[in-house]
């Protein structure tokens, strides 16, 4: 008997197949695939930056009881400047990269902005529409009626108008469409709440880019708003005894002029009580008017997307079909709900003033989310053309609202 070999050398031709061991009985082993790694609840995921804007919410509004300066306006501040810083240091770290370097500063920076995207994101767009919907629930229509015909009719000629004419003037000044469209709204309507309204409208776009370029109209169009706001709380009571208006008068062309709410409240107050009362329902009558002008944008925004991007070519072209403006928002619905409920007067007053706090601190969240995308030294180099859109918008509201007090009452 010839004894054999394992190890002799295989024959020419034949295939050497890899040892493996001998099987043990029972069914062959299967290779099992590889664990991957499931995505992080949402929770989590965004919980970072919903914390990044709660604490910058908290600074805000406790920073707003000593400064002369609204909650929301100082919450875009504090966002910008942050924002620009961790920009800032992003892109110094990018560049170390291409040289080998990169900065501990660079890291957390760039490390923070990733972890905290998710939640600033969703504040900046689902939280900014709650506080439209609540924004509802301070306005009563009996209240706003009382101010009759004449005192409505010098509202809506003034929105009207300022609207339309700052409009045109953002088109001749070549100022970006959004940038004039936000800018009109916040002069027309009620400063930082319009704007912020209409924000949620004409969406910020798909890329960083277009968030970025959206973020630096609502910064350029709220401050406009708070510099010429600011003015007319020193000016237009001067001027309303300067001319010899009534109590009634003068408050119903500051609430008819003057941007944001408090301001209103300000010069209204520092004219006299009567004034002051006129002031406050002349201004809710022109926030009563956000809904329709808001909804009218959605409307042209819903349009103009189809005209872009017809169905039939997506379709042909096998694109998947794009997310579109529906031409209401829901949060526009929501707002004149809660706007039918507060006229009904079933609210009681606790209510109406936690609703009332809830609404600023939820606006104050969404400006510091939005403040996050400023690019300071963009919109500084850029601000000049909206300066000047913003001065006659100024000047256009100012004018147009006295002249329909002095005709009408």
């Amino acid at each position: 008997m010839t004894p054999t070999n394992d190890l002799a050398a295989p024959t020419p031709g034949a295939t050497r197949t890899p040892d493996r061991p001998a099987p043990t009985g029972g069914p062959a082993p299967t290779k099992s695939p590889a664990p991957t790694k499931s995505p992080a609840p949402w929770v989590r995921r965004a919980a970072p930056g919903l914390a990044f804007c709660a604490a910058a919410t908290l600074v805000a509004y406790l920073l707003a009881q000593v400064v002369p300066l609204s909650p929301l306006v100082l919450s875009l501040l504090v966002g910008a400047v942050v924002g620009s810083l961790l920009g800032s240091l992003g892109r110094a770290g990018g560049a170390s990269v291409a040289v080998g370097q990169r900065t501990g500063a660079a890291r957390w920076a760039t490390a923070l902005t990733s972890r905290t995207q998710e939640g600033t994101r969703w504040t900046a767009t689902r939280v900014l529409r709650a506080g439209v919907v609540l924004l509802g629930l301070q306005l009563s229509l009996p209240e706003v009626l009382a101010l009759g015909w004449r005192g409505l009719a010098v509202v809506g000629i003034t929105v009207a108008v300022t609207f339309s004419a700052t409009l045109a003037l953002g088109r001749a000044l070549r100022v970006p469409r959004v940038t004039s469209l936000l800018v009109a709204t916040g002069f027309s309507i009620c400063g930082a709440a319009a704007i912020s309204a209409m924000q949620g409208v004409v969406g910020t776009g798909d890329d960083e880019e277009s968030r970025r370029e959206a973020d630096d109209a609502v910064a350029t169009a709220l401050a406009l708003v708070t510099i010429f706001g600011s003015l007319a709380i020193f000016v237009l009571p001067w001027l309303a005894g300067l001319l010899g208006l009534g109590d009634e008068r003068a408050g119903l062309w500051i609430g008819a002029s003057v941007q944001e709410v408090a301001q209103v409240v300000t010069a209204g107050g520092a004219v006299s009580a009567a004034a002051l009362a006129t002031a406050t329902v002349s201004k809710l009558a022109r926030v009563v008017l956000l809904a329709p002008l808001v909804a009218g944008a959605g409307v042209l925004t819903a349009r103009r997307e189809r005209v872009a991007r017809p169905a039939d070519v997506e379709v042909a072209a096998g694109a998947p079909t794009a997310r579109r403006t529906p031409p209401v928002p829901l949060f526009v619905v929501g707002f004149l709900v809660a706007v039918l409920v507060r006229s009904t007067g079933i609210l009681p007053a606790s209510v109406i003033e936690v609703t009332t706090m809830v609404t600023t601190l939820l606006f104050t969240a969404a400006m510091f989310a939005m403040g996050l995308g400023v690019d300071a030294a963009h919109l500084v180099r850029t601000g000049r053309r909206a300066l000047v859109l913003g001065t006659a918008s100024a000047a256009v509201v100012t004018g147009v609202s006295l002249v329909a007090v002095l005709l009408l009452t």
